[in-house]
């Protein structure tokens, strides 16, 4: 029998009762809708597809491979007790050394070899969310605002503002260049910051652009470190997706456009990257902050006291991130299969008569169905994709989640899944374009 409890009277702290968590979100309420009902080929075909969570899970295969191997090696080996009582005893937050060598090395190898990270710059952290809090917690006080271009990450509306009382201006871009930011889309939102008497410390850019799946093009990123330095603000560049880019020449990390710049106003960058989409570990919380100023090196490694990752995990990453052979074929495996699925999921949305943006990086797509919309709203948007989402089964995320000022956007992911159930997935949104096709001729 369950315990009733009558309604509390007892206050909780502003952050406690705050909305900034951001679940109030479409992007959220749809992960809600596939937990209650799932799709599984077998004991439930008609439930729901998700197509919300950029998850990559293309050459999980390969890892499941070298982690057997490795269990079966050490099972095998000596020094079992020592090495556990290394790991389960208390270590320093800066982490094991091994492996922010390991992990500075293997972001020099996913970057084409183009860019040098020093192990002693590394700051590890219980994945990016942690890390983008945790920078935003020693750029700016409660109150002040980072610049995020749109469309954005939905979750950043948590990770940057619930905890840290910091505001989220964003600087709108549209579709008649892909969706990448301008000079004037960041000066207009500067602007309104500043009207608005709200201090602007940074901006956010996510380059492979997120939720875009393209990488930002060098003279753009050379214009947004020249805007961040005219006006006295930081740079974050969160790169959680470089080694997703089918190609890795095509992408640009801030790291190389300093480095050409012998490090001139680099105190000012600061670099976010993880292991969860490159290396589709997402459960293992393994994130990193790499910066170029002293002080915020030395402040984020006492924060990150709050946001360790476990010995155990850091020792196994070391290993499996020292192995060049492992490591050569897994980026260059998973950067084709991941353009094979890309390719896969452009071809059937064209086939069913729909348009995507042009990619080369990423987990996702972004599709245009304004032309299924009543009207040019955030409404009508919304309830096209609640049809979606109910009818045709399939999570995917609305445009105005992530902030994207034209209505009709959505953002589809398709490295979270079998190629098997994208087919599924794929045949349901055919259909669904064939109905409405037929229902607006009669």
């Amino acid at each position: 029998m369950a315990i009733e409890i009558e309604k509390s009277t007892v206050k909780l702290s502003k952050v406690a009762v705050s909305d900034t968590h951001g679940e109030n979100s479409p992007y959220f309420a749809g992960w809600k809708a596939y937990d209650e009902n799932p799709f599984d080929g077998v004991h439930n075909p008609s439930g729901v597809i998700q197509m919300g969570l950029a998850e990559n899970q293309v050459s999980f295969d390969l890892l499941e491979e070298y982690l057997e191997k490795q269990t079966e090696e050490a099972s095998c080996g000596s020094g079992r007790i020592s090495s556990f009582r290394e790991n389960a005893l208390f270590q320093d937050y800066h982490g094991l050394v091994s492996f922010r060598k390991a992990m500075a090395s293997f972001m020099e190898q996913i970057r084409g070899g183009r860019a040098k990270f020093n192990p002693e710059r590394i700051v590890i952290t219980a994945g990016a969310t942690a890390a983008n809090e945790l920078l935003t917690f020693i750029l700016a006080d409660p109150g002040d605002a980072l610049l995020v271009p749109t469309p954005y990450y939905p979750g950043f509306d948590r990770d940057l503002r619930w905890r840290t009382g910091v505001k989220i201006i964003p600087v709108h871009c549209d579709s008649s260049n892909n969706f990448q930011v301008t000079p004037q889309a960041l000066e207009s939102a500067y602007e309104e910051a500043k009207s608005n008497n709200i201090k602007v410390r940074g901006i956010l850019i996510t380059n492979p652009s997120n939720p875009l799946g393209a990488t930002i093009q060098r003279s753009i990123l050379e214009e947004i470190l020249e805007f961040a330095v005219r006006k006295n603000i930081h740079l974050v560049s969160d790169e959680i997706y470089s080694g997703s880019v089918f190609c890795s020449s095509e992408f640009i990390s801030i790291a190389e456009i300093l480095e050409s710049r012998n490090y001139k106003d680099s105190e000012r960058v600061h670099i976010v990257y993880s292991l969860s989409k490159d290396l589709g570990l997402p459960g293992f919380r393994v994130g990193t902050i790499y910066s170029y100023n002293d002080k915020v090196v030395t402040t984020a490694r006492r924060m990150s006291s709050f946001t360790l990752i476990s010995s155990q995990t850091q020792q196994l990453l070391a290993s499996m991130l020292s192995d060049k052979n492992f490591t050569n074929k897994y980026i260059k495996t998973n950067r084709e299969r991941l353009r094979k699925r890309y390719e896969m999921i452009i071809d059937g949305l064209k086939s069913a008569g729909i348009e995507c943006l042009k990619g080369n990086a990423g987990l996702f797509c972004w599709m245009n169905l304004s032309q299924l919309l009543d009207k040019p709203t955030r409404e009508c948007e919304l309830e096209l994709w609640n049809s979606i989402l109910c009818e045709v089964k399939l999570n995917i995320s609305p445009g105005s989640s992530c902030h994207c000022s034209e209505p009709g956007w959505f953002r589809v992911c398709f490295a979270n899944m079998s190629e098997q159930t994208l087919e599924i997935a794929l045949t349901r949104l055919h259909n669904f374009m064939q109905k409405r096709i037929q229902k607006s001729l009669f």
